[in-house]
């Protein structure tokens, strides 16, 4: 049985060119430990587009198949209902899967927030769709490099609504998920750093409180329960000191104070983990790239640095089984 399910994403976008193009190019036995949860009609045109020259089927690369969206109700490059109900099904039958222990991994290609909502699903993207499917109460995204890495107190939401949200609670349990996470990958003791919320960290209040009333307190409780965690470092300078070596792992306040600097430094091989889920995902750290969806441009670096990630994942969850 294959350990790793890998989702086709939305079919109107990049995920199925680089989930062909990817499997290409793994050793044999590595694309054997693979099952393609996806509409087999989208693969094998993704498969002719790209020149991959794949077998899918009984004896050849294994597919799930998942809803098959009927033709002219996808149109290439473009949100739609049906694009978004088929890339649910995806995710859902993955999950599924990981749940019932079919697969010890889920790495999924991208889908289109917006043509998920279309299709009634009104989640802000994986990570919040894959809580509701497996029942997680609480999930976690963290972007993982070689160089830099950030797990983030708030994802998709306004900025205005993302600052609400630093709270000594949310900002403890989130170093507390990256810190089980580190130690699971076999670190000793990770260092982990808070990244301020406001300027300076609002010296000393002159530019808001929330750094002293929230943040600290949540690095002060980490430290009391035994967790290497220091901060909060001024978000202008947190990065730069992870980057060089002092930190394993920097606690990001919202959506592009992560995700900015680890795509400036690792734009291809950055991977997306979610944490706090009963089963174990990640995925590409890009979206579903409209602009040149279907057109054979797509890059596969960020799918191939994906799956890596999910045969780690995978082997740590096969080595912690009972």
């Amino acid at each position: 049985m294959p350990s790793i399910a890998v989702t086709m994403g939305d079919p109107s976008g990049v995920g199925p060119e680089i989930v062909c193009k990817a499997l290409a190019a793994l050793p044999a036995a590595e694309r054997a430990d693979c099952i393609v949860v996806g509409a087999r009609r989208v693969l094998d045109r993704a498969n002719t587009l790209t020149g991959a020259g794949l077998a899918f089927g009984p004896g050849a690369i294994a597919v799930e198949c998942a809803e098959t969206p009927d033709a002219g109700a996808v149109r290439d490059a473009e949100a739609t209902a049906a694009g978004g109900r088929a890339a649910y099904a995806c995710v859902a039958r993955a999950a599924e899967m990981a749940m019932t222990g079919a697969v010890g991994a889920v790495v999924t290609a991208p889908l289109n927030k917006a043509a998920l909502h279309m299709a009634g699903h009104r989640h802000d993207g994986h990570t919040g769709l894959l809580r509701h499917l497996t029942g997680a109460p609480a999930s976690w995204m963290l972007l993982a490099s070689e160089r830099l890495s950030a797990i983030h107190v708030s994802t998709h939401c306004s900025l205005a609504d993302a600052a609400a949200l630093v709270r000594k609670q949310r900002v403890l349990a989130a170093i507390r998920a990256g810190d089980a996470h580190l130690r699971g990958l076999g670190a000793a003791r990770p260092r982990i750093v808070c990244a301020g919320l406001d300027p300076h960290c609002g010296e000393g209040g002159l530019f808001g409180a929330r750094d002293e009333t929230e943040i600290a307190p949540a690095v002060a409780a980490a430290r009391g329960e035994g967790i290497d965690a220091y901060g909060p470092v001024a978000g202008d300078i947190v990065f730069r000191r992870a980057a060089a070596g002092e930190f394993d792992l920097v606690v990001a306040n919202y959506h592009d104070q992560g995700h900015i600097p680890i795509k400036l430094v690792a734009f291809d091989s950055a991977v997306n983990i979610t944490l706090g889920l009963p089963i174990a995902r990640c995925s590409v750290d890009h979206g579903t790239a409209f602009d040149i969806a279907w057109t054979g441009r797509a890059d596969p670096a960020n799918m191939l640095a994906a799956l890596a990630w999910g045969r780690r994942l995978a082997a740590r969850r096969r080595a912690c089984a009972p």
